[in-house]
Formats: structure tokens, sequence, C-alpha cells
């Protein structure tokens, strides 16, 4: 069995997936991959089918019955690594916004530097976004100013979304209780890793928007994040989290 499980979650990613999926697999270094896809209407996950007959053994594919968030997705897909040997369980996206070349640094972060979650982390060294209007890029960057404020974290990049776990991180943390899909979702992992006490290393990665497909971003995830750090914050007061 791989040491390395790669979880991407697709939802409309037609223009995306055989290209992020050869990406990944054109590496030196040996990973594998669970599309997991919420039955995506511009079937996403036919194309994945098809590129099974020529990576039977290292791409796997769950599909759901429709969209319940990226949050469950990645849950969805933990839960399928525990259940089978993998030492190392990534998050990226499916849209080139994460370098997979990438992969291989946050792997070593893990295997080689002691990280126990490692951080593709987009503002450790400044501010490194590629073709974000600025709105965004203060709104993310902030966001991570307001978390750190509410949480006591430490963390750059909080909304990140490109993630490496050792194994034994995910096996610690009851993935039944994960109570958020967005943003509030990255956030919540990286608190409950930090309140769990684990090792964590944010390594400098360059985040470049999409330039095919849809973004999912919307105002209903924006405030889940906003009023989700505050609820986490209490529950970890009140040793419900």
């Amino acid at each position: 069995m791989n040491s390395g499980l790669v979880v991407i979650p697709t939802y409309n990613e037609i223009e995306n997936i055989e290209r992020i999926i050869r990406a990944v697999f054109a590496l030196q270094k040996t990973f594998h991959i669970l599309v997991v896809d919420d039955n995506s209407p511009d079937k996403t996950f036919e194309k994945v089918k098809e590129l099974q007959l020529e990576f039977p053994n290292t791409l796997f594919l769950e599909v759901r019955t429709g969209k319940a968030g990226l949050g469950t997705a990645y849950v969805h897909g933990f839960k399928w690594a525990l259940q089978r040997d993998y030492q190392f369980i990534f998050e990226m996206d499916a849209d080139f916004s994460h370098n997979p070349i990438d992969l291989e640094r946050l792997h070593d972060a893990c295997a080689m530097d002691g990280a126990q979650m490692a951080i593709g982390s987009r503002y450790v060294r400044g501010v490194n976004v590629v073709n974000w209007p600025l709105s965004r890029v203060l709104l993310s960057y902030f966001a991570s100013v307001y978390v750190n404020l509410i949480t006591g974290m430490k963390i750059h990049d909080s909304t990140a979304g490109f993630i490496c776990y050792q194994r034994t991180v995910l096996e610690t943390i009851n993935l039944d209780k994960i109570q958020f899909v967005g943003y509030a979702f990255q956030i919540e992992m990286k608190y409950r890793v930090f309140c769990k006490g684990f090792k964590i290393i944010e390594v400098p990665i360059i985040f470049t928007d999409r330039t095919q497909g849809k973004s999912k971003m919307n105002n209903g995830i924006i405030k889940e994040a906003v009023f989700g750090v505050i609820s986490l914050r209490f529950q970890k007061m009140f040793n419900r989290l």
C-alpha cells in the first residue's frame, strides 16, 4: 500500500479533473488519489471512471448522492483512508490553485521534519497569491488574523485547504463531530489539531486562482466562518469541542 493518499473533492470540475490527476501521477513520488464527487451535473465522475481504466490501482472514486459541502467530502475521504493503510492523507483542490508539485514538500514536512499537520501556506512568507482581486486577498488574509485573535492559534493561513495529515492525527480527532463545511471546516480542523497539541508546520506555497471552472465561494460560507470561529472557541472553553 502506498503511504500517501490525496483526497480531491469535486463538484463540476470536468475542465480540470483529468489534468490534475495526470499532474499528480506525473510526480517523482508516488501518490494515490481518491476523488470524492458530489454527483456532478457535468459528469466529472464519468471522466474519473474512464481514467481508472488507465490507473486501476492508484485512482479511486467515491460518488455521493448530491452536493453536501467541502467539509463532509473531506471527512468522507478521511474515513475511507483510515480504513486502509495510508500513513499520510492530503487535502487538495481540483482546480490547480494548489500546485501538485508541492505535495512532495508537504509530505516531507510530515515524514522528515516531524510535522503532524503540514499546511500549504499562502501567508507564512508575505502574501503569495496569484490572480485574486485585492478584496479577496484581504478577506482571506484578515480571516486568519481574526481566527488567531479568537482562538489563540499562531497560524498564518488558517483557511488554507492544502494540507498533509499524519494518520495518527485523523485517528485521534473525532471526525463525526466535525461541524462545518466551507471556510469554517478548514479552520475547525486546524483548531482541533491545535487543541490536541499536535505539531503544525506551515510550508510556503504560491496559490494561483483557478482559470477553469467556477469558484464555490459564497456569502453563506463566509458567514459560517465568521460565526463558526466564535462557536468553536466557546465549545473549547466549556470542554465541549
